[in-house]
């Protein structure tokens, strides 16, 4: 859609992670490191979090309070941007089970969208200059006034 080759794109895989088990950041961070080396011949980047544990530091990140999220459909609704409010989990025996719950018009017609939940509006504009930065083409619907 951006006639730019994966090796340009900034990160094109983000992996969820919702462990409530192991929320320490060492965990996390050896699951990262797993991660690296099992994506090492990807050219692009590839971020995994554990969002069970993004209620220990997003405060502190990102100046406002998160609850514990429930599951990964749970954290995928709190994104910045409804635009990236999307997963794909595959279920044993079953396939892929895909998670939308705004469905993909925005990001097919490359239109980001504010998810004002949580994130605040500074968090999703950088994200945005940032986005629309890498890809020129990008509409960027502004944070609603209220």
């Amino acid at each position: 859609m951006s006639d730019l080759t994966p090796a340009t794109e900034q990160r094109l895989l983000d992996i969820v992670l919702g462990d409530p088990v192991c929320l320490s950041y060492e965990a996390e961070d050896r699951v990262i490191e797993k991660a690296a080396a099992l994506f090492a011949d990807v050219d692009t980047g590839v971020e995994v979090r554990n969002e069970a544990r993004v209620h220990l530091w997003y405060e502190e990140h990102f100046g406002v309070p998160a609850d514990p999220f429930t599951s990964s459909a749970d954290a995928i609704d709190h994104f910045a941007s409804t635009t990236c409010c999307f997963g794909i989990t595959r279920e044993p025996g079953s396939g892929l089970r895909v998670y939308a719950p705004h469905g993909f018009d925005g990001l097919f017609g490359m239109v980001l969208r504010p998810n004002p939940v949580l994130a605040p509006r500074e968090v999703y504009e950088a994200k945005a200059r940032q986005w629309q930065a890498e890809w020129p083409r990008l509409v960027v619907e502004p944070w609603p006034e209220r």
